[in-house]
């Protein structure tokens, strides 16, 4: 069987780890019941209180041919720095005791309102890992499709239009994941994933000021996506949603714009496949029809395969050429085109 995530630092594995007062951070393996990217993604700590200082080279020394009893001139490369802020996600609940006390098993009851709020997260961050955009929202850290939206940019040729010009499109993405490829930072000295810390009883305001007696709980995840280099993320944008289902026009089995195609000219993007783990990431929509072209063998590149993932959970993956497709549900159906 095939392990996901063997190799790299994953969430799971940061959960399993001790923090600073000898307690392992609690509920992070609820994460990946949904929205998959979060089960993959290399976490790793930040040299920053406020996220990770990445340094790229952006020029290459001059090289020279010499004769004999012949110098040549000193050259050097270049480098900038770019810092990857981190996002603080946090949430808070207040439930009356007396509520807590009517459903007569207490832990059992918070519980099921933590995982409400574990979901709510998941969904957020996964959402964010992709659609956040600090320019319209300043709290938030910057997703891949922020980074990856124009075709003449100058990470453009990682973007492969795959023909779509309403906005009922959506998009396939491949990752390479590796701490100098694409990783998620979590702030200097502090630690990785959703945090819960039960705030015990407290005195509580209601609306008109008046005190009840409250159980409080605070959650919290400290995280940022950085991509140190560009080239290991591959965005196929503008896949028409109503064509892919119908398998017409630009999905259309004979169409160079057809997601398989589109999948196959992506690997080829990266310079290093082995540079880390790559991944790719589709929604529910482009899943399914990729299974169903699987099990139509319609593709031999296509192939689901017995596998177990971070938890020892076996399950069936789909593979394209050997990268694992995965299932991300906040990738929408309703992007606009990218121009």
């Amino acid at each position: 069987m095939a392990l996901l995530n063997a190799g790299q630092l994953t969430l799971a594995d940061w959960a399993k780890r001790l923090d600073p007062d000898g307690r392992a951070p609690k509920v992070a393996e609820a994460l990946s019941q949904t929205n998959e990217i979060l089960e993959d993604a290399v976490f790793k700590e930040g040299n920053l209180p406020t996220g990770h200082r990445l340094v790229i080279r952006t020029g290459l020394p001059q090289v020279f041919y010499r004769m004999i009893n012949q110098g040549v001139p000193t050259s050097k490369s270049t480098t900038a720095q770019i810092d990857e802020a981190c996002g603080i996600l946090e949430a808070r609940s207040h439930i009356d005791v007396e509520l807590v006390k009517l459903n007569g098993n207490e832990a059992a009851f918070r519980l099921s309102e933590d995982m409400a709020f574990i979901e709510a997260m998941n969904q957020t961050m996964a959402g964010a890992m992709f659609y956040g955009n600090p320019g319209t929202d300043p709290r938030q850290f910057l997703g891949l499709q922020t980074r990856y939206s124009s075709l003449s940019a100058g990470n453009g040729g990682n973007i492969l239009d795959a023909g779509g010009t309403g906005s009922n499109n959506c998009s396939i993405y491949l990752v390479v994941w590796g701490e100098d490829t694409v990783f998620c930072p979590f702030p200097k000295g502090s630690m990785a994933g959703l945090q819960h810390q039960d705030l015990g009883e407290e005195s509580v305001p209601d609306a008109n000021g008046n005190f009840y007696q409250a159980v409080r709980a605070l959650y919290q995840w400290k995280n940022g996506l950085a991509v140190k280099d560009w080239r290991y993320v591959v965005r196929i944008a503008n896949i028409n949603t109503t064509d892919l289902v119908g398998q017409s026009a630009t999905q259309a089995s004979t169409a160079a714009t057809q997601i398989i195609n589109l999948m196959i000219r992506a690997m080829d993007r990266p310079p290093n496949l082995a540079m880390g783990r790559a991944v790719f990431y589709a929604n529910r929509t482009v899943y399914s029809m990729l299974r169903v072209a699987a099990l139509n063998k319609s593709s031999n590149a296509l192939a689901i395969e017995a596998a177990t993932n971070q938890f020892g959970t076996a399950y069936k993956m789909t593979t394209f050429m050997g990268i694992p497709l995965r299932k991300v549900d906040q990738l929408l159906n309703t992007e606009s085109r990218v121009v």
